[in-house]
């Protein structure tokens, strides 16, 4: 990067740090550092509840899942506006009337202390794996670009994260996700109009459009039903649903957001704008990737997009052969270029046959780029066996630190550090949140004043922070990053949403049947996604009726039936 690229990146993160700072100051106790004293109205819980989610692996590694497999992917949010309603109509209320710190505490007023234990314990093994992933996001960006070692980055990157995290509670990260959007938001348009205002001056955006559909990659709604299909209109409305609605509604990360509203009424405001603003926010990103896809059709690609991997390869014994390889990468490529223009120049005359016939010429020569890619990545795992031959995460940094202007550089860099901030910091909050309320304060230390509490939630949130480093060194043999993180959730959010709806509406069902149930169906999930017997938006739905049929019929084994007056 230019100098003027590290002016930028380093002056716009240290000014939100000193924003985070200057907002917490005067937290003295535990309604302050985890709720901020409920004082948040809806437009800051709207866009802390956008920045928690949409961590630095959204805006890394959604353009490239776009760039090779098209924009299906936004099929993955399709349920999330439903979810929103019906959250609002159930949990928001409930949770809010009960004036608690964390969705758990909820479950020992209806059940028993063990079943809120294990449900808080299955939150913090999912939420803790799923930030260790989110921290090795940006740290594959230094990595490239700096040269650095992967593992010593993820320790430097996460130890900035702690430090931010402990010094702000709940209030910096609130304030600094709003601060953080916006520019995020600004950054990512810019780097759309980049996009298409490199291509060729006869090919504008409608253009791009038409040359991105034909390769397939504006494959938007996909109708087949398939139970292994990740991504279709099914899995999204039915296992998106789920999904969106354990996420929203059970993981205290998300809970913690709406949870500092002023009002029930600014909570629900809220999460339906959430429900409203996230479908197209994430299609405007994948979109970015699909003309990222048109633009190196025109613009040679490289065989392999982590750069720093290719140089390990010069370096090894495979370099000759790899190289060679390149070039025979670089002369389909110029293939590739000549008949993308042909195309263009077909779609615009409307000769449907002709269109096709360039088609078909221009997709033959892709897949043979694609084979050759694939005897590049053979190599460069036979120069590095622990390598990681997925390079889907560095498509749209590629990009980036290639071809957009310096200062831009600078500015798109810096939204991904601040994407990161923003999620993982929620996420250790939320993580200590439920460690010390859940469990600390519940089952080790029940009457303490609140400045122990503080200091001790602190100290966990340290911990998380190093627990979450551990895991980002693990994090580089997962492939897609965003596609792992939406896997790991679906692995336990259903058996979580499970339990919360038996205890809205089964009150019948008591604490231990309840209990059972979620152990039994946890393993049930995780064996069916080990067998691959459907795909994992589909464990949400199957954890969920699995928790409510087999608390069911443990109740009923069980002879014993306990009503409950839920408090709503």
């Amino acid at each position: 990067m230019s100098v003027a690229d590290w002016i930028v990146l380093v002056v716009t993160l240290v000014g939100i740090v000193l924003y985070g700072i200057w907002k917490s100051r005067g937290q003295r106790d535990m309604q302050g550092y985890f709720l901020d004293n409920q004082s948040m109205p809806w437009y800051i819980v709207l866009l802390s509840i956008i920045g928690t989610q949409a961590s630095a692996v959204t805006f890394l590694s959604a353009p490239g899942q776009a760039y090779t497999d098209g924009m299906r992917f936004v099929q993955y949010y399709f349920g999330l506006p439903l979810a929103m309603v019906v959250l609002c109509i159930t949990f928001v209320p409930i949770f809010h009337k009960l004036k608690v710190f964390t969705a758990y505490e909820y479950l020992e007023q209806r059940f028993d202390l063990k079943t809120r234990t294990l449900t808080s314990a299955l939150f913090l093994v999912q939420r803790a794996l799923s930030t260790g992933i989110s921290i090795y996001a940006p740290s594959i960006i230094l990595s490239s670009l700096l040269g650095w070692n992967i593992y010593l980055t993820n320790i430097i990157m996460g130890g900035l994260l702690i430090i931010y995290t402990v010094s702000g509670g709940t209030r910096a990260v609130s304030y600094t996700q709003t601060f953080q959007l916006v520019i995020i938001f600004a950054a990512m348009f810019l780097a759309g109009w980049m996009v298409v205002h490199l291509l060729p001056e006869d090919i504008g955006f409608k253009e791009a459009l038409q040359v991105s559909g034909k390769m397939d990659k504006l494959n938007v709604i996909v109708t087949d039903f398939d139970w292994k299909d990740r991504y279709n209109i099914w899995s999204g409305l039915i296992g998106g649903f789920f999904l969106a609605l354990s996420y929203f509604g059970t993981d205290q990360s998300q809970v913690g957001r709406y949870l500092t509203a002023r009002s029930v009424t600014e909570s629900r405001l809220g999460l339906l704008m959430n429900g409203l603003v996230k479908v197209p926010m994430q299609f405007l990103i994948l979109l970015i990737g699909a003309m990222v896809f048109v633009f190196y059709l025109y613009f040679r690609a490289p065989v392999f997009f982590n750069q720093a991997q290719i140089k390990k390869v010069y370096n090894s014994e495979e370099g000759v052969a790899f190289k060679a390889v390149e070039d025979k990468y670089k002369q389909l490529a110029t293939m590739k270029e000549q008949q993308v223009k042909e195309m263009a120049a077909a779609i615009k005359t409307g000769d449907e046959r002709a269109i096709a016939a360039k088609k078909a010429a221009l997709k033959e020569t892709d897949v043979r780029s694609q084979a050759t890619r694939e005897e590049a990545i053979a190599l460069i795992k036979k120069a590095d066996p622990a390598a990681d031959t997925n390079d889907t995460n560095y498509i749209f940094l590629h990009f980036v630190v290639n071809n957009l202007p310096k200062g831009l550089v600078g500015l798109l860099i810096a939204i991904i550090f601040l994407a990161a901030w923003g999620s993982i910091a929620a996420a250790l909050n939320s993580l200590a949140s439920t460690t010390v309320i859940d469990i600390y304060q519940r089952m080790f230390k029940k009457e303490e004043t609140d400045a122990h509490y503080l200091s001790v939630s602190r100290w966990w949130t340290v911990f998380w922070g190093l627990f979450c480093i551990v895991v980002a060194q693990f994090a580089s043999q997962l492939g897609s990053l965003i596609e792992a993180v939406n896997i790991l959730g679906s692995l336990f959010y259903g058996v979580i949403l499970g339990i919360f709806l038996v205890a809205f509406y089964c009150k019948r069902i008591g604490g231990s049947a309840t209990f059972w149930a979620a152990i039994v169906s946890e393993i049930g999930v995780i064996v069916i996604y080990l067998l691959n017997i459907v795909s994992f938006l589909w464990l949400n739905a199957i954890g969920c009726f699995l928790v409510i049929i087999i608390a069911t019929l443990f109740q009923l084994i069980g002879g014993k039936k306990r009503t409950v007056e839920v408090r709503s």
